[in-house]
């Protein structure tokens, strides 16, 4: 029963989820994209800011290491030198002093010796560490870059999808039926082009006849221009003009003979 209270648990989430993607605008999610990186990356740089201060405490530890090694080897080497000078002089108890303060200062010496190797081990660690670290932070920061870049190319994208849908729906509201005793935008279309091609056609047949009647008057010119020419040739050679030519006449039926002709 445990089980199935869980798988159908899970099932509903999915379903949620599948249509809160589906109905979620991409423009404010590719936002909360970005915000989300931006914050990966804040979060990325107070990391690297930790490991880098952790190098630069651990440097400062060894560096204040070492000075207090050479002093401590220093003031040894005066220990045993002024345990020297009074034992030569006979000074017993002084020299015995300065003898152990040479011992103390030797003891010193040997635990900060300890410690600088300590110290540089942990300073290789953190150096290396903090390299990291900023390698990370420059990677991080490059693909934010991208990112950052690539937003603006997806705004783009996504508002010329957007426009063509726009475009692509009010194509298929023309395209439609407005009712039923109302054509559609093709059937005025071809409508209106039927009229247009009737009317060029028309067009077309006028000027024809036009042309016809043109190409008779320019025939009948040069007919008359090429009857001057043989006239004027005809002169030249001392010939007779000839008769023009007249239309055939067309027969005349025949009439009845007088009576006093006859006769």
């Amino acid at each position: 029963m445990w089980d199935s209270i869980k798988r159908w648990w899970r099932y509903m989430g999915a379903k949620l989820g599948h249509r809160l993607d589906e109905k979620a605008d991409p423009k404010v999610q590719l936002e909360q994209a970005i915000k989300e990186a931006r914050e990966q990356h804040r979060r990325l740089i107070e990391q690297a800011t930790n490991v880098i201060a952790n190098q630069k405490q651990t440097q400062l530890r060894l560096d204040r290491a070492m000075e207090d090694y050479e002093r401590a080897n220093g003031s040894a080497r005066q220990a045993l030198l002024l345990s020297d000078q009074e034992a030569r002089a006979g000074n017993t108890a002084q020299a015995t002093s300065y003898n152990q303060a040479a011992e103390a200062f030797a003891g010193r010496i040997v635990s900060l010796e300890n410690q600088v190797t300590q110290l540089r081990e942990q300073l290789l660690d953190t150096t290396r560490a903090a390299e990291q670290a900023k390698q990370a932070v420059a990677q991080n920061s490059t693909e934010l870059q991208k990112r950052l870049a690539e937003r603006e190319h997806l705004l783009s994208q996504l508002d010329q999808a957007r426009m063509q849908e726009e475009m692509n729906k009010a194509m298929s509201q023309l395209n439609q039926a407005f009712g039923e005793d109302v054509p559609t935008f093709d059937e005025v279309r071809i409508k209106i082009e039927r009229r247009l091609s009737r009317a060029q056609a028309a067009s077309e047949l006028g000027e024809a006849t036009v042309d016809a009647k043109m190409i008779a008057v320019e025939q009948a010119q040069l007919t008359a221009q090429a009857q001057d020419r043989l006239s004027e040739l005809r002169s030249e050679l001392g010939l007779r003009p000839t008769p023009m030519l007249s239309a055939p006449e067309q027969p005349t039926p025949a009439t009845p003979a007088d009576p006093a002709d006859r006769a």
